[in-house]
């Protein structure tokens, strides 16, 4: 009992009767709810007349609609005990219920105030909340139509300034909370409805209740006419937009009296005005026809590209798969030692499979920027860092290829988006190597205004002055017999879209034989402090050995060729097809991971951020998680960004994902 007593938990032990054992005074607080229960609560007590005066006497909270049923629900629990039960008390508290059988057939319970954990919840419940209100507002303020938003009690709860001007309204009428009926008399009262107020509050509100979608043009008493639509929202309550379009009615009635105009002055022309005017008529429809024709297939042809889109978005999704395992299986293999022939077999194998996977995301990349899926996100950065980072990732490359690389530090400021600026420069730095046999290349940058010139120059084959124009169209090449096996014509295309998704000019000169200059202007930024210096961190080479790592993902393809690539590395790796698997095959290894690498999508509709969330909890500590995921959609990185997870894109490059795992491993 002194044992029992020092634990922070309460704790209660029912023999095989159901009947109260034994139970520590943390128990007996719990559930007293500032009355005395120790005359309840004593040995020999059944756990059903505990729960029942717990019932009857308000100690649990919400369950005032049929308290019967939780109660049946409670003692099914207690007698099947699984996963832990959560109970909110009336005092305010949260109880966390872990139950579980005794050998002799009885029941042991731990019961954990989490009161606190419930609180947090609730406050960042609050701010997300308090977040989408801010964002909503934000959005409401920058529309040119006036919108006003009710609840289902019919009170105001949005609204944004153009509303109160565009219908004129005073600031004390138009307050959180203000009732429909007081906004309509008001304006009935101003001339702004024919019909009496009363009646127009009844029907509006008729219509509210009816969720009934509704538009109609109004004459304001200042002379404005609206066009106001009215459409309910799930869960009740309605949204209405105003939108001016008295200029359009000016117009319309001007166009109107025009026309009656001109029927009044063809009625009075001759016989062959009359006929000059059918034919002018027959003009005007046919006109009409062929732009309707001009629209519907402006239409079609927007559809067929979204269809492709969205084809080729599925098609990338199901192609990346196999594509990862494949390259995972061939890793594997590369890193055993095997015979020369069969060496040299798989090395032939990665190859193809980088280049296939290079073709397929280039396509991919392409068919994005056509569709305008691809948005700039510019930012200020030091140009110099970016010049950095491509001088040590080409330097190799162009060392292998016999050529110099210089890179000319830059200390300027400019302002883009920095991946998709870092993606440009990358194919053009590509471009040169790959068509410079000989010679150097180099890349730095020249201040031109209020721009940055950031440019390319080799030493190479150069090009000629009638293909100047052809470069930067898809699959074009001009020496063909370059590296075929990876070079498709297609960098120099995503150099030219990219451009125009950032906004920024390019360029190129050239001279046959001689070389060439390929260029990008971005606009000059501006830093509002330095930026801190990040030190480097470097791994330990050992984090791997040994290590305990969970893979989950659906395919069994792709965890038979994580299996073996672990493996490879010296890891110990458990692989399973979604969490709750993983979790069994933890349990009877008495073990706990290192790391958890999931596949986002998995069977079922579950993901796999959720996976590494619930094995995290059922571990009690935050293990490394690594998300890797064929879906390019930005909603799944932010959703992998908020919970603290690495992301990887398939298919996975084995020397990215072994980096990473070490530098995850090697964390404190």
């Amino acid at each position: 009992m002194e044992a029992i007593e020092s634990i922070s938990e309460g704790f209660a032990l029912f023999d095989h009767d159901d009947l109260l054992v034994l139970c520590n005074s943390r128990f007996i607080e719990f559930w007293s709810g500032g009355r005395n229960i120790r005359e309840v609560v004593r040995p020999g007590i059944p756990f059903r007349d505990i729960s029942r005066w717990m019932v009857e006497n308000g100690i649990v909270a919400n369950i005032d609609d049929d308290p019967e049923a939780w109660l049946r629900d409670r003692l099914y629990r207690h007698s099947n005990p699984t996963d832990p039960t959560v109970v909110r008390l009336t005092s305010g508290r949260w109880l966390q219920i872990r139950e579980r059988l005794t050998q002799d057939g009885g029941i042991v319970g731990i019961y954990t105030d989490i009161t606190e954990v419930k609180l947090d919840e609730q406050r960042r419940r609050e701010q997300e909340l308090a977040e989408k209100s801010i964002l909503l507002q934000s959005t409401l303020d920058h529309l040119m139509q006036g919108v006003s938003v009710f609840d289902k009690h019919c009170q105001l709860v949005a609204w944004n300034d153009r509303f109160l001007e565009l219908l004129d309204l005073p600031e004390w009428l138009v307050r959180r909370g203000a009732s429909f009926a007081d906004y309509v008399r008001y304006r009935s009262a101003r001339g702004d409805y024919p019909e009496e107020t009363e009646r127009a509050i009844a029907r509006r509100t008729e219509q509210v209740r009816q969720a009934l979608s509704t538009k109609s043009e109004q004459l304001l008493h200042n002379g404005t006419v609206v066009d106001v639509r009215c459409d309910p929202m799930p869960g009740g309550g309605f949204v209405t937009t105003y939108t001016d379009v008295t200029d359009r009615k000016l117009a319309a009635r001007q166009l109107r009296e025009a026309n009656e105009s001109l029927e009044r002055r063809v009625r009075e022309r001759t016989t062959e005005l009359t006929t000059v005017n059918a034919k002018l008529r027959q003009e005007i429809f046919g006109r009409v026809k062929i732009e309707e024709a001009l629209r519907q297939a402006k239409a079609e042809a927007e559809q067929a590209n979204l269809s492709k889109t969205r084809f080729l978005a599925a098609a990338s999704h199901d192609l990346l798969q196999p594509l990862n395992a494949a390259r995972l299986f061939v890793t594997a293999l590369a890193d055993r030692t095997l015979p020369e022939k069969e060496a040299a077999f798989v090395s032939q194998i990665e190859r193809a499979l980088e280049c296939v996977e290079g073709l397929l995301g280039t396509l991919l990349d392409i068919s994005k920027l056509d569709a305008g899926a691809i948005t700039a996100e510019k930012t200020d950065f030091v140009i110099g860092d970016l010049l950095q980072q491509l001088a040590e990732e080409y330097e190799p490359l162009a060392r292998v290829e016999g050529l110099t690389l210089r890179v000319v530090p830059c200390s300027k400021v400019v302002r883009s988006d920095l991946a998709l600026l870092g993606r440009v420069l990358r194919n053009l730095l590509t471009n040169a190597i790959r068509y410079t046999p000989s010679g150097h290349v180099l890349l730095g940058c020249r201040h031109r205004g209020d721009v940055v010139r950031i440019e390319t120059l080799d030493t190479g084959l150069g090009i000629p002055e009638a293909s100047v124009g052809e470069i930067f169209d898809e699959f074009k090449q001009l020496h063909p017999d370059r590296d075929k096996s990876k070079s498709f014509g297609l960098g120099l295309a995503i150099v030219r879209r990219i451009a125009r998704v950032l906004g920024h000019s390019i360029g190129v000169r050239s001279v046959v034989d001689k070389g060439s200059a390929f260029w990008i202007d971005v606009p000059v930024g501006v830093l509002p402090q330095a930026l801190p210096k990040r030190e480097a961190t470097t791994a330990s080479l050992d984090t791997l050995s040994s290590a305990l790592v969970v893979v989950i993902d659906d395919q069994e393809s792709i965890l038979l060729g994580m299996r073996e690539l672990l493996q490879g590395w010296g890891c110990s790796p458990i692989v399973a097809v979604d969490g709750r698997t993983a979790l069994l095959d933890l349990a009877r290894g008495e073990c706990r991971p290192d790391i958890v690498i999931a596949d986002y999508h998995l069977e079922n509709g579950a993901n796999g951020v959720d996976a590494v969330e619930e094995i995290r909890h059922v571990c009690g500590r935050d293990i490394p998680g690594l998300i890797i995921t064929a879906d390019c959609n930005p909603k799944v990185a932010g959703i992998v960004r908020r919970h603290g997870f690495h992301l990887l894109r398939k298919p996975v490059k084995p020397a990215k994902l072994r980096a990473l795992v070490s530098h995850l491993l090697a964390r404190p």
